[in-house]
């Protein structure tokens, strides 16, 4: 199925939870909601399942308003971020529940063979007989998804399924999420406040802040053409370097203490106030591109790649490279990294409140 929000509002009290959202999620789309939180992603996916009702707008389904529909007509399944199990009941009766319910029952045998091909995928199969009182967190998690994932639907709503999960698990899951058949073949609207989560799992990636979606797209789109220095700032681990300063009368990036000089790949009017978005990975200290000249702040291994944090002037500069690139560099020492100017973004300056939006990139 296909799922469309329209102009959807939703307050509480004074509180604006969604503010006009416009979303749509195409049949078979794996799409990842991101944003932080208090941002209306909850509400959202609670507004498609029926379990809110809108102020305003509408929500459709297969281009169906249903508004006026209940949860258990909608053909969904959502998971919650609280995990919403019965505690007294075991791992095997709570991811059994929902076939055993009059709208999907299905015969012992049938739903005893896809709990336990569930189980094995989650990694929960030896826990089946366990209360979920004797469960951690990270188990009671993906019994949660796991009893989601059982039931037949026609769209997944998942509420940051894997936000309790330590890293190697999380990565696990990550994996298992995108391989899982039954997930790639349903619509799935999947909630996030982790930007690795978003790249690694979504078909399209929509921003939400304040209760409204600032930017849809492909994981490409999101990345080389965010829409603002805020979207700019959430993808990417080390964050995109932002550098203040104006354009001069030469069509060139000057930062505000001068010591930073870079060609712009965008027509903007002289004088202009800027920020220009290099991303760490787009520096390097031995390849091609516009040099520039600085000093050695500091220094953080990341495995095979090294984080350089270079001092320009008033302003620094952070840069991944290989671990070869790195070797003997020390604090002070002076550098000459290389900007590919064809990566570079350029925004408008902040203002109080209104991140600036991209004006223009040369790719």
């Amino acid at each position: 199925m296909s799922v469309a929000l329209r102009d959807v509002h939703k307050a509480y009290g004074r509180t604006t939870a969604l503010d006009g959202i416009e979303l749509r999620v195409e049949e078979g789309e794996f799409f990842c909601l991101l944003g932080p939180s208090g941002a209306g992603k909850t509400t959202t996916l609670k507004t498609v399942a029926g379990l809110e009702r809108p102020d305003s707008g509408t929500v459709e389904i297969d281009g169906r308003d249903v508004r006026d529909v209940e949860p258990y007509d909608r053909g969904v399944a959502m998971c919650f971020e609280s995990y919403a199990l019965y505690p007294h009941r075991s791992v095997y009766d709570n991811l059994v529940s929902p076939l055993r319910s009059p709208r999907h029952r299905l015969p012992a045998a049938e739903a005893r063979e896809r709990v336990g091909a569930i189980a094995e995928l989650l990694g929960i199969s030896g826990l089946l007989d366990r209360s979920v009182g004797q469960l951690s967190n990270g188990q009671r998690q993906r019994v949660a998804l796991g009893r989601v994932l059982v039931r037949p639907a026609r769209a997944f709503l998942l509420d940051e399924p894997l936000s309790h999960l330590d890293a190697k698990l999380r990565q696990q899951m990550r994996a298992e999420l995108k391989a899982i058949g039954a997930v790639r073949r349903t619509t799935t609207l999947y909630v996030t406040h982790d930007s690795v989560e978003a790249l690694a799992l979504g078909d399209r990636i929509g921003v939400i802040r304040d209760g409204r979606i600032v930017q849809t797209g492909t994981r490409e789109e999101i990345w080389y053409r965010p829409y603002d220095t805020e979207v700019a700032r959430a993808f990417g681990r080390p964050r995109i370097n932002l550098l203040p300063g104006t354009v001069t009368e030469a069509g060139e990036f000057r930062s505000v203490d001068g010591a930073v000089e870079l060609p712009l790949p965008v027509r903007a009017s002289a004088g202009s106030e800027v920020l220009v978005g290099v991303r760490p990975r787009d520096v390097s200290l031995a390849g091609d591109g516009h040099r520039l000249s600085g000093s050695v702040y500091v220094t953080e291994v990341l495995g095979r790649s090294v984080e350089v944090t270079v001092r320009i002037g008033a302003q620094h500069l952070s840069l991944v490279v290989p671990r070869s690139e790195a070797a003997g560099l020390r604090p002070d020492e002076p550098v000459r990294p290389a900007v590919r100017a064809e990566n570079l973004l350029v925004f408008e300056a902040d203002r109080p409140g209104r991140p600036g939006r991209r004006i223009g990139k040369s790719t």
